[in-house]
């Protein structure tokens, strides 16, 4: 068996040659998105962080109560923003969820459009599958490596790891929508002369949007699962006491920043799901 790996094959040394003629030649390019994508994830922050905690949690829950008329859904809203507020950790919930929402905001922009795509010519799906089970199965650390190396630390490189990680979510579910547009309906357009954009805007996406909503809820979702990796390579959020307590052993620290992250997984969760009592 020896002979097998005496003469390895060099991926390795493949993978850091790649990385270090990306830094040489493109540098420029990846300076360019970091000054971007911090641009953007700053002024989150100054949207969640401007006005005052209490003024937040009153306006989040007149906006549950106007999105889901549920006396109880709001009520428990309000309760979980002021509980984090109570333990000391508005700051951090709001750099959570300025990651969140930026890297959910890349995923739907990237993921959508390529879903939608993915529907119409299968063979691009067919191309798309592997790729995609890679970016969702491949251990996060290895493409955190390049990615701290390109952006350095901070906000960026967890946003990139995020959105690696979370795209597939948006892509598969888009593509399932549109694809399981009844045959009736397309043809039916078709018969009333609607043209190809007409059909997607009218037809396919209305059928689509429970799966459209439920790819936006998974992205969030994985979002929220990917804040402690993020805090690793230096993003700020809930995921730093969670690393903190566990250098430190800290039971209370982190049961309490991770009771964090559950709530405000829950309440994104409910406001963002398609309302099933409208369901098809």
């Amino acid at each position: 068996m020896d002979f097998l790996t005496e003469y390895k094959i060099p991926v390795g040394r493949w993978m850091k040659a790649f990385v270090d003629w990306l830094i040489a030649d493109a540098g420029w390019l990846f300076d360019g998105i970091r000054v971007v994508l911090d641009a953007v994830i700053a002024a989150i922050l100054v949207v969640l962080q401007a006005p005052h905690p209490l003024l937040a949690v009153a306006i989040v829950g007149g906006f549950t109560w106007w999105l889901r008329r549920s006396v109880g859904l709001t009520v428990f809203v309000v309760l979980s923003l002021l509980f984090i507020i109570n333990q000391g950790y508005w700051k951090e919930t709001t750099e959570t969820l300025a990651l969140v929402v930026a890297s959910t905001a890349v995923c739907m922009a990237i993921g959508v459009p390529l879903g939608v795509a993915a529907a119409r010519r299968p063979w691009l799906m067919t191309a798309m599958r592997p790729v995609l089970d890679l970016m969702q199965t491949i251990p996060t650390f290895v493409y955190l490596i390049p990615a701290l190396i390109l952006f350095g630390l901070g906000m960026v490189p967890g946003l990139i790891a995020t959105v690696i990680f979370a795209l597939p979510a948006s892509i598969r579910l888009t593509h399932l929508g549109i694809a399981s547009t009844p045959t009736a309906l397309v043809e039916a357009a078709e018969s009333f002369g609607a043209t190809p954009w007409q059909r997607l805007s009218k037809v396919e996406i209305p059928w689509a949007m429970p799966q459209i909503l439920a790819g936006l809820t998974q992205t969030i979702m994985l979002s929220l699962s990917m804040v402690v990796i993020a805090a690793l390579v230096g993003a700020n959020g809930l995921g730093v006491p969670v690393v903190r307590a566990l250098n430190t052993v800290n039971v209370a620290m982190g049961f309490t920043a991770g009771l964090a992250i559950v709530l405000i997984a829950i309440v994104l969760d409910r406001l963002c799901r398609s309302d099933e009592r409208k369901a098809r």
